[in-house]
């Protein structure tokens, strides 16, 4: 199993804080049957600045410890880069890391609100032949209240990546519904931990297939499973035609 978002580099975000804690969300990562990581620490949040080389430079690191420590997993360079304006510009000038060097890139939407930009931005990278992958949608409040604003970028070609603990119902209920509606109309594409610890933002990865399979069947637990490697090797990931989402309005009237 290959998880494609993951802040388990040691002192760089809000996820492992030293080495040792790295080593652990590794060995978490390794009993869930996760061989490969991608490490995607934030970039341009307002508050972590992570540019491309330095996230080579700890990714290297990180492997060393995993070899030593004899703990079966591979960690590979990615980021979790918060929507900004001139995210191409910085791009072409070597700050922005795609994940595990391929085409694909992360892109991180406020929590409360979509961007007035969002959808030129998208456009542009696209254009500039990059696939961009919109992180948990599913806890972003204006896309719940208005999730055709998500059919519409994925219509026209974003990817998403829904958060393996908002699929099992750690972040609420809400959200929870919110992350099954998207899968069920074909508006996620991944399952990632986005994992910043061992404890309370723990990987959720193993919990999140066993219930994708009870309640959406194996082809979808395969989608996921499969996208990831494919991403992981640069390939075109699967994709179904994405349907929209039916609010229920006032007295459950449509």
């Amino acid at each position: 199993m290959i998880d494609i978002h993951c802040h388990i580099l040691p002192g760089v975000d809000d996820g492992a804080q030293d080495m040792n804690e790295t080593l652990a969300m590794a060995k978490k990562a390794a009993q869930e049957g996760i061989e490969k990581i991608i490490a995607t620490p934030h970039h341009k949040n307002g508050q972590y600045h992570n540019e491309k080389l330095e996230i080579l430079e700890k990714v290297r690191e990180v492997n060393e410890a995993l070899t030593a420590e004899e703990i079966p997993v591979e960690v590979l360079p990615g980021q979790e880069n918060r929507i900004y304006g001139e995210f191409l510009e910085d791009y072409e000038s070597g700050g922005i890391m795609t994940l595990a060097y391929s085409d694909y890139v992360f892109i991180e939407l406020p929590s409360g609100h979509v961007p007035r930009y969002t959808e030129k931005l998208l456009f542009d990278i696209q254009m500039g032949g990059l696939t961009p992958i919109i992180v948990h949608p599913e806890r972003n409040a204006e896309l719940a209240e208005r999730p055709d604003l998500l059919y519409h970028l994925v219509k026209k070609g974003s990817l998403t990546q829904v958060t393996a603990a908002s699929v099992c119902g750690h972040f609420g209920k809400k959200i929870q519904k919110f992350s099954h509606q998207l899968i069920e109309a074909s508006l996620t594409h991944f399952i990632a931990s986005d994992a910043h610890n061992t404890n309370s933002r723990g990987f959720k990865m193993k919990e999140a297939f066993s219930l994708i399979d009870s309640k959406f069947g194996p082809d979808m637990v395969y989608l996921f499973t499969e996208n990831a490697e494919l991403l992981v090797q640069g390939q075109n990931v699967m994709k179904d035609i994405p349907e929209r989402i039916k609010k229920k309005k006032f007295l459950g009237l449509f």
